[in-house]
């Protein structure tokens, strides 16, 4: 098995629509994905609702998080609460630099 390093760009992300959209391209969740915090947490702890093609450990970076977190603090409390939870995959935060 090989690993998988997905990045969740959040350049441009004003609201959790957006970053629903975001995830959906970025990590090339399945048509069907619900876009809700509840369908994010699901698809982030079950390996069998990602692409076939992703097997092995997997890894997602956001990157340009930053204004997003600060437009949205509420939203981003979600958000990265849902990203620790996810047992499918391990998510890190990229620090400076991101832009």
């Amino acid at each position: 098995m090989t690993a998988v390093v997905a990045t969740l760009d959040l350049d441009g992300v004003t609201d959790k629509a957006s970053l629903m959209e975001r995830c959906v391209r970025d990590l090339r969740l399945p048509d069907y994905f619900g876009r809700n915090w509840d369908a994010l947490a699901d698809v982030l702890s079950d390996p069998g609702l990602w692409p076939e093609d992703t097997v092995g450990d997997r890894f997602v970076v956001v990157r340009n998080w930053e204004r997003y977190a600060e437009a949205r603090p509420g939203e981003w409390a979600t958000a990265r609460e849902v990203f620790s939870q996810a047992s499918a995959l391990t998510v890190t935060l990229a620090l400076g630099g991101s832009s």
